[in-house]
Order: C-alpha cells, then sequence, then structure tokens
C-alpha cells in the first residue's frame, strides 16, 4: 500500500515535514517564504518540491500540475499561518495581512479538494473573527472538524506548548465531530508519556555532535553574566538580589514578566521555545544549571528536532526558525491522527461520490 500524500503550507523550516514523514507520508510539496527557513527546508527535505515564495503568489493548480495531483486525491493538507498576531504575547499595532493569512488555507483547500487537513496554531486563533470566517468557507466545500486545545508535552515533546488544533475531514471520506477528542485517534503505538529537560538534554548529550555549528548560545556583557549568575538552579528574576535587578522590572505589577531570566527547570518539560528562545531576558532560556543561556541545538532539541537537523542562516534567523516551528514529534502525532482518520474511512468502504 502507498504511503499517503501531504502537502505542507507556511512549511518554515520543515519540523512539520519531518513529524509527517515519521508518521508515514509522503510530502510532495511545501510553501515558505522566509528565505533562509526555506534555505533549512531544502537541506533537511531536498526531494520535496519547495515554493520559496510569499503563498499569496502562488497558484494552487501549479502546485497541483507538478504534483501529479487530481482534485480529490491529496491524503493531507497541513497549514500553520504565522501566528505572532494571534498570540497573546501580540502587543500594540497587528499586522491585520499577515492574520489574513490564515484565509489563503481556503484557496488551496479549494483547488485540492484533500481528504483531511490539519491547522495548527496558537489558542489566541480561536478569538479571532477569521476562524468563523475559514470554517464557513471550508464548510460550504463539505468539510466536517474537530476542534482542540492541545499541549506538545502530550505527544512526548519535552516541552509545554498549547496550540489550537483543527483536524478537518471530507464528508464523503469521514465524519468528524466538534466535541471529539483527537488522542483518542492516536494508535496505542505512539507513547504519549512526558518529557522532561533532564531527559531531553540527557538525549542530546549522548547524541550530539562536537562539531555542531548550533552548539552556541548567545553571550553575555559582564552585567548579564553577573545577573545569570545570580539565579539558582529552578530560580527567575524574583529570586535575583536587589543589585542585579533591572529596572524595566521594578515597574512591572506584580509577577509580570515572571518567566524573564529564569532557568529551565530539569524535571518538567522546557517552557514553550519561542522565536526568542535562546535569549534569557525573553523568558525561562537560562540553562538549568550552567550560567549561560540556551545553546540553538538545546532550543531545537526541546522542539524535537533530531540532533542532526540543519539549520541555515545567521544566529537570530536560526533561533527564529526553530520557535516558529511545529515540534516535530507533535506533527507526528497529528500526523497519525490523520492516517487513523484515512484508514478508518478506508475500513468502512465507504463509496459516496466525490463532493463538486
Amino acid at each position: 500500500m502507498s504511503r499517503p500524500s501531504a502537502i505542507d503550507l507556511f512549511a518554515g523550516a520543515g519540523g512539520a515535514t519531518r513529524g509527517l514523514r515519521d508518521a508515514g507520508f509522503r510530502v510532495l510539496a511545501a510553501v515558505e517564504n522566509d528565505p533562509e527557513a526555506a534555505e533549512s527546508y531544502r537541506r533537511n527535505h531536498p526531494r520535496v518540491l519547495l515554493y520559496e515564495a510569499d503563498i499569496r503568489s502562488v497558484a494552487a493548480p501549479q502546485i497541483a500540475e507538478a504534483a501529479k495531483l487530481k482534485r480529490g486525491d491529496l491524503d493531507l493538507l497541513k497549514a500553520c499561518p504565522p501566528c505572532q498576531g494571534f498570540s497573546s504575547l501580540a502587543k500594540g499595532e497587528v499586522d491585520q495581512a499577515r492574520n489574513d493569512l490564515v484565509l489563503d488555507v481556503a484557496r488551496f483547500v479549494d483547488v485540492f479538494l484533500p481528504k483531511t487537513l490539519l491547522l495548527e496554531n496558537v489558542p489566541g486563533l480561536q478569538r479571532d473573527r477569521r476562524l468563523p470566517q475559514l470554517l464557513n468557507e471550508l464548510e460550504s466545500l463539505g468539510y466536517s472538524f474537530m476542534r482542540a486545545l492541545l499541549d506538545a508535552s502530550t505527544f512526548g515533546v519535552p516541552q509545554r506548548r498549547r496550540r489550537f488544533i483543527l483536524m478537518g475531514v471530507r464528508k464523503d471520506v469521514g465524519q468528524l465531530l466538534p466535541e471529539s477528542d483527537p488522542l483518542s485517534y492516536l494508535p496505542e503505538s505512539f507513547l504519549t508519556t512526558q518529557k522532561t529537560a533532564r531527559q531531553a538534554l540527557a538525549h542530546l548529550a549522548r547524541h550530539s555532535m562536537p562539531d555542531d555549528p548550533l552548539n552556541t548560545h548567545r553571550k553575555s556583557n559582564e552585567k548579564v553574566f553577573a545577573r545569570i549568575s545570580a539565579i539558582p538552579v529552578g530560580g527567575n528574576r524574583f529570586d535575583l538580589p536587589e543589585e542585579h535587578q533591572l529596572d524595566c522590572h521594578r515597574k512591572l505589577n506584580n509577577r509580570s514578566a515572571s518567566g524573564s531570566y529564569g532557568r529551565v527547570k530539569l524535571d518538567e518539560p522546557a517552557p514553550t521555545m519561542t522565536t526568542r528562545c535562546t535569549t534569557p531576558a525573553c523568558g525561562a532560556f537560562v540553562h538549568p544549571t550552567e550560567n549561560r543561556g540556551l545553546t540553538l541545538r538545546e532550543a531545537a532539541t526541546f522542539q524535537s528536532f533530531p540532533v542532526t537537523y540543519k539549520f541555515h542562516g545567521f544566529y537570530g534567523s536560526i533561533e527564529r526558525q526553530i520557535g516558529n516551528a511545529v515540534p516535530v514529534r507533535m506533527a507526528k502525532g497529528l500526523g497519525l491522527i490523520a492516517r487513523s482518520i484515512l484508514d478508518d474511512s478506508s475500513s468502512k468502504k465507504a463509496h459516496l461520490p466525490l463532493l463538486k
């Protein structure tokens, strides 16, 4: 039996593609706009047809023709539109044009009419006016859905990362109920045991390469190094003595920015890896025991990237690529959920006509 097919929209450095491939999918094509993320993608997935372009300028029929896909043939369409505008961390003016990119998903669904679709984003998308608009368009194309807030740690990712997940299925293929639990579709063989930062770092220590270019962290000036050195194991900025407190933090109310200058806790999953995931001032991104921020490779490991995964670009670009990625193991789990839906529909031998 041939492997199911997939297309990855807003592919980034390819974390979701790697997870879907681990789940048994053939990823035929991908779209990514950022040049350095696109180069990272190419280095790890050279056989995938990659369109390095703004998705608004990409013609879906062109991809279908290049991938030799007829309407209705594609098994899974995955999309993870830019999420910063929907994030609880978003402040001030929001880039509405970037937020509107979520609506481009419907255009690709209309062309490919995939059997299943997967949309991953921050929880804030649930509160955005675009979600009902997108769902209405997808429903008119003949899809049913289940929605859930899932944490990456549930999939064995060594990181706490809450995400809004929308799984859709074409109604002639199957039926999903909004209140359904996506995790009920996971095969029993997929281990969901929670992984800790200690386990992730131990895995990295066993398998790391001595000449790994990502084995580097942000250099701290003397004042910042002294501040980091004063943070106890398991502590954060509230544990700093007065001489190391920042003026900006003194002005904050109560426990605001509580993660800033925090150490990763060894016996818990790591905190959410953001686009500043190796910058101690921006979160709990200080090494658990050493007086430094996380290395790029440590952050990638918390995102469950293989230790051999290649990244292209300058330091800040790689940090951003890692933080923007769908955790690889979470993508694998979601891919297996999609496969279970496809297998379930296949076992029922439904012979309903393809929706027009």
